[in-house]
């Protein structure tokens, strides 16, 4: 069996990737909040924007984290169209779990199945991108890790969800990101060990690109869409403190004695 390293290059990526699953859980949360309280076209705007985070915060996650994984006696590659679809997997399902959430009349039902969707996409995602893994020799998977790492993606979606639906406050949606987003690493990492490698060495050029070519640049740009996005909705008034605002810059009348 080949020697499977997680973090070849130290701790970056695996706490570079906790960042980018906080970012995006964070976000996503803090959109969720506005949809809830807008209607009609703005509400389902704010669902896509926070659906689009999600996704790409948990995406960005599996392939930063990926940046650190190596096997000893054969190089690695990524397929490009499977990387792609991966991706596309991430948006429909993050996007389905929380439409349904967002437009469900039965909060309850709509968050199991709006969890379960989103948990297994993500978990669809996560193997997807492991697909996409070339290299020289088999890959094989432990069956209860797997089931494991499954389970924590439901769950962490589930708590995701109903987080977005019950949590206001700036402080609490911070503190649920944060969980959110040691849930998805720690379902990313559950799902790594889960893999074995039987190295054959071969000399054969893989198909593929490397990491550096093609997931380094497209991880860079999907960070820079989440930073960005967060820093427009950061600084986007809620209609509460909008509100707020007009009624802090009406004159105040002076007390008579």
């Amino acid at each position: 069996m080949g020697h499977l390293d997680h973090a070849a290059l130290g701790w970056l990526t695996p706490v570079l990737s906790y960042v980018m699953a906080c970012t995006g859980a964070a976000l996503g949360l803090r959109c969720t909040v506005r949809a809830l309280a807008a209607t009609g076209r703005s509400r389902r705007n704010w669902l896509i924007t926070a659906a689009s985070a999600i996704a790409t915060g948990i995406w960005t996650m599996h392939f930063v984290a990926m940046l650190g994984f190596g096997v000893s006696g054969t190089e690695i590659r990524y397929d490009v169209p499977l990387t792609i679809a991966s991706l596309l997997v991430a948006m429909l399902v993050v996007c389905a779990g929380v439409f349904a959430v967002g437009y469900s009349r039965d909060r309850g039902r709509a968050l199991l199945l709006g969890g379960l969707t989103t948990g297994l996409g993500v978990a669809s995602m996560h193997y997807l991108g492991m697909a996409a893994v070339r290299l020289h020799g088999e890959v094989s998977y432990d069956p209860v890790l797997v089931g494991v790492s499954v389970l924590i993606a439901v769950v962490a979606a589930t708590a995701a969800l109903w987080a977005a639906l019950n949590i206001k406050s700036p402080v609490a949606v911070t503190v649920a990101s944060l969980i959110m987003g040691a849930a998805v690493t720690s379902m990313h990492y559950t799902g790594m060990f889960a893999v074995g490698v039987r190295v054959t060495p071969s000399s054969d050029p893989l198909s593929g690109a490397t990491a550096m070519q093609f997931i380094f640049p497209l991880a860079v740009g999907l960070g820079s869409y989440l930073f960005i996005t967060s820093a427009f909705v950061a600084l986007s008034p809620t209609a509460n403190e909008r509100e707020a605002s007009a009624s802090a810059q009406r004159p105040v009348e002076p007390a008579t004695s």
